[in-house]
């Protein structure tokens, strides 16, 4: 784990793919956490020195629901404002993640209307919160 925790989200920080996906939703040792709007489905690994460098300690992926968003254009807004408020408050989940672990983490949009970006914030630190606390 890195002494500060850089503000970018990178590419090895998203969680991609079918066997992640369905082991992460599907899964019957990932665990889930909601604080509305947002919902977070969360699995944790150990993993070995060798994965260490490949990987980042944390990955994840954000989903709206078609169902809540009929146009793609509102469903894009609310998984930027998602991804911006993980951004700004993931150092609140390294700090607390052992050196030997990876989690995965899947953020669910739960209200068929928008939010306020600081509302998202808030709601995005409470559920960090209690990531951490959990481990």
């Amino acid at each position: 784990m890195p002494a500060t925790v850089s503000q970018k989200l990178r590419k090895q920080e998203r969680a991609c793919g079918k066997k992640l996906t369905e082991a992460l939703f599907c899964g019957t040792q990932s665990r889930s956490l909601a604080a509305f709007p947002l919902r977070v489905v969360y699995l944790t690994q150990s993993f070995s020195a060798t994965e260490q460098q490949a990987k980042a300690p944390v990955q994840m992926m954000v989903s709206v629901p078609k169902r809540k968003f009929k146009h793609a254009i509102d469903r894009n807004r609310v998984k930027r404002q998602v991804r911006e408020a993980y951004r700004k408050n993931k150092q609140l989940l390294y700090a607390k993640l052992p050196n030997d672990m990876q989690i995965t983490l899947g953020f669910l949009w739960l209200d068929p209307k928008h939010h306020a970006s600081a509302e998202v914030e808030a709601k995005m630190q409470n559920l960090l919160r209690r990531i951490g606390e959990s481990l």
